[in-house]
C-alpha cells in the first residue's frame, strides 16, 4: 500500500506515533488510508453542505474496510466574485486547488482519494490534481441547486443578473427585483442552470471519473448522500485493483466528454478546463478536438440559460447516462472505455433511458444538428475564440457592426447601462485574458446587461476574457492570442468593422492586413504597460500562465 511509506516498519515508529495522536487505533492504521478532500465552507452555496457529503463518503470507505482521513482546500463562488476585482482570482484558484491537493497527497501518502468539489474552478482543480498524482481517485460533487420560482416561472441566477439591466429600462420595478433576488437561488447546491459548475460535474460522469448521477442529482436529495456513500465504497475497490485516473481519463474519454458537452450545450469554460486537465495528465488535446466534434454531435438539451429547463429537469429526464446512451446510439461515444466503477461506459449506461423527450431529444430530432459550442477562427483570433452557439438567437448567428472598444469590463458595463451602446454594435473588451486580467475574468455582468436592456438580439460582444456558463447571446470569449500577449484584438480601434459568422466559424476584423500589422508594430514598440496586479499570487500567475487556447495552464 502507498500509505506504508508513512506507517510500516521500525523506522516509521515516529510516524505511527503521530497517527496514534489522531485517535486512530492500530487496526485503523493498518487499513488502506483514504484522503477525503473536502471543500466545504460557509460562503459558497454549493459548498455549504459538503461536510454532509464527506461524512457519507467516509461511511462508505469504512464499510469496505478503509480508514478515511479528511483534509480541506479552498474555493471561490464565481457569482459573488463577479464584476469586481475578486473575479480576477477565480480562474487562478484552480491551480491553487490542484497544488494544495497534490501537496498534501504527496507529503502524506494516501492509498486513494475521494475528491469532493462542487463549483466552477474547484471541480477542474480537483481533476487536475487527480491527473498529476495518478493514484486511485473518485470525484463526488455536492449536486445542483433547485431552480427558484418567480411570477409562476422557474428562475435562476442568470435571471437576477439580467434583471439589473431590466431595471434600467423599466421592465421590472425595484420591488420586483427585491423579490426576485430573494427567491432565484432557493438553497444549497451549485446554481441551477447549466453553468460552468454543473457542466463540469456532468463531464465528470462523461470522463468516467465519477458515478452516474454525479452531475444531476440535486444537492437536497437523499440520493446525493447515497451517491457519496457509494463513492466511498468504490474508491476501496479501485485501491484494490489500482485503477488510476490516467487509466480512465484517456484521450478517448476526453472525446466522450466533449461529445456530451456539445449535446447538452455546456459552458464555454469547458474549453479551458478540459484542455487543462488533459495537459496536466499529458494527454494531447486541443481546440481542434472541440471544433471537429462540434461539427458532428447534435445538440440535444436546451438548459438554462439557453432554454427553459434546469438541472432538476435533466435529472428527471434520465440524466447524463441517458444523454450518453443516446449519443452512443449514434456512435458518438466510445463505450469500451473503463470507468471508475470498474465497468465500461457501455455497461454503466446499459439500463439508462430518456424519460422525457422534451428535455433530452433523440439524435434524429435534436434541438440543433450540431454541437452547443462553436470555435471561431480568423484574423482577430488566429488561435481561436469560443461561443455558446446553443444560446445565440438565429438572427445573431451572423453579424457585422462597428467596434466599441473597452479596456476593462467595468467600463463596458457602465456604457451598456448608460445607454451608450446601440443596435448593431460589437462590444470589444480586452486586456481581460489570463495574463492581462490577470485571471481571465468571467463576464456575466456585461452580457446580462446587454440582455437586460433588450440588445441581445442586435449587439455582439467579444473579449480575450471569458464568460460565465450563465451567459447567453452572441458572446465570443477566449479570443487568442490575448491583448496582453500582443494578439490582434489589441489592434482594434473604435468604429472598426467586425464580422462574426458563427455558422461558418469565422471572426474577422475588416481592416487591411498591412494596417493591422502597422498597428501591432506600433503597440509592440511602445512596450507593455504596468500590470493590473503587480504583487502577490495573481502577479505570479500572470507571469506563468499560458494562452486560453492552451487551457490557461502553468508549465509542467
Amino acid at each position: 500500500m502507498r500509505s506504508d511509506l508513512m506507517k510500516k516498519g521500525i523506522h516509521r515508529a515516529p510516524h505511527r506515533s503521530l497517527l496514534y495522536a489522531l485517535g486512530l487505533t492500530e487496526e485503523e492504521i493498518s487499513k488502506p488510508i483514504i484522503g477525503i478532500v473536502n471543500t466545504a465552507n460557509e460562503i459558497i452555496p454549493g459548498h455549504i453542505h459538503l461536510h454532509q457529503i464527506a461524512a457519507a463518503a467516509k461511511a462508505g470507505v469504512r464499510a469496505e474496510g478503509g480508514t478515511p482521513l479528511e483534509f480541506p482546500t479552498i474555493g471561490v463562488c464565481d457569482g459573488i466574485a463577479m464584476d469586481h476585482v475578486g473575479m480576477k482570482y477565480s480562474l487562478g484558484s484552480r491551480e491553487l486547488i490542484a497544488d494544495s491537493v497534490e501537496t498534501v497527497a504527496m507529503a502524506l501518502p494516501f492509498d486513494g482519494l475521494v475528491l469532493i468539489p462542487n463549483c466552477d474552478k474547484v471541480v477542474p482543480g480537483m481533476l487536475i490534481a487527480a491527473m498529476r498524482l495518478n493514484i486511485p481517485a473518485i470525484v463526488v460533487s455536492g449536486g445542483p441547486m433547485l431552480a427558484g420560482e418567480f411570477n409562476g416561472k422557474k428562475v435562476a441566477l442568470d435571471t437576477v443578473f439580467e434583471a439589473v439591466g431590466e431595471i434600467k429600462t423599466g421592465k421590472i420595478t425595484d420591488e420586483e427585483l427585491s423579490v426576485l433576488e430573494s427567491c432565484a437561488c432557493p438553497g444549497l447546491g451549485s446554481c441551477s442552470g447549466l453553468y460552468t459548475a454543473n457542466t463540469m460535474n456532468c463531464l465528470v460522469e462523461a470522463l468516467g471519473i465519477g458515478l452516474p448521477g454525479n452531475g444531476t442529482i440535486p444537492g437536497v436529495m437523499a440520493d446525493r448522500i447515497r451517491l457519496a456513500k457509494n463513492a466511498g465504497k468504490t474508491i476501496m475497490a479501485r485501491v484494490g485493483d489500482n485503477l488510476c485516473p490516467r487509466d480512465i481519463m484517456k484521450k478517448e474519454a476526453f472525446h466522450n466528454a466533449i461529445s456530451v458537452d456539445m449535446a447538452v450545450g455546456g459552458s464555454t469554460n469547458t474549453a479551458l478546463h478540459l484542455l487543462a486537465i488533459a495537459y496536466y495528465g499529458e494527454v494531447n488535446l486541443g481546440l481542434e478536438d472541440f471544433d471537429r466534434i462540434s461539427q458532428k454531435v447534435p445538440h440535444l438539451c436546451n438548459l438554462s440559460p439557453a432554454g427553459p429547463d434546469h438541472m432538476e429537469d435533466l435529472h428527471r429526464a434520465g440524466g447524463i447516462s441517458a444523454v450518453i446512451k443516446e449519443l452512443a446510439r449514434g456512435e458518438f461515444i466510445n463505450t469500451e472505455l473503463l470507468t471508475v466503477t470498474g465497468k465500461t461506459v457501455g455497461e454503466v449506461i446499459a439500463d439508462a433511458q430518456i424519460k422525457d423527450s422534451s428535455v433530452i431529444t433523440s439524435i434524429e430530432k435534436p434541438k440543433h444538428p450540431t454541437g452547443g459550442l462553436t470555435v471561431l477562427y480568423g484574423n482577430l483570433a488566429p488561435e481561436g475564440g469560443i461561443v455558446k452557439s446553443a444560446a445565440v438567437v438565429p438572427e445573431m448567428m451572423t453579424h457585422e457592426g462597428p467596434a466599441r472598444v473597452f479596456e476593462t469590463e467595468e467600463d463596458a458595463v457602465d456604457a451598456i447601462l448608460e445607454g451608450k451602446i446601440h443596435p448593431g454594435d460589437v462590444i470589444v473588451i480586452r486586456y481581460e485574458g489570463p495574463k492581462g486580467g490577470p485571471g481571465m475574468r468571467e463576464m456575466l455582468s456585461p452580457t446580462s446587461a446587454v440582455a437586460g436592456v433588450g440588445l441581445d438580439r442586435s449587439v455582439a460582444l467579444i473579449t480575450d476574457g471569458r464568460f460565465s456558463g450563465a451567459t447567453r447571446g452572441a458572446a465570443i470569449g477566449h479570443i487568442s492570442p490575448e491583448a496582453a500577449s500582443g494578439g490582434p484584438i489589441v489592434a482594434v480601434r473604435e468604429g472598426d468593422p467586425i464580422e462574426i459568422d458563427i455558422t461558418n466559424k469565422r471572426i474577422t476584423l475588416k481592416v487591411p492586413d498591412n494596417e493591422i500589422t502597422k498597428r501591432l508594430e506600433k503597440i509592440k514598440n511602445e512596450g507593455p504597460g504596468k500590470p493590473k496586479i503587480d504583487h502577490g499570487y495573481m502577479y505570479r500567475y500572470s507571469q506563468l500562465v499560458s494562452s486560453a487556447s492552451k487551457g490557461a495552464v502553468f508549465p509542467l
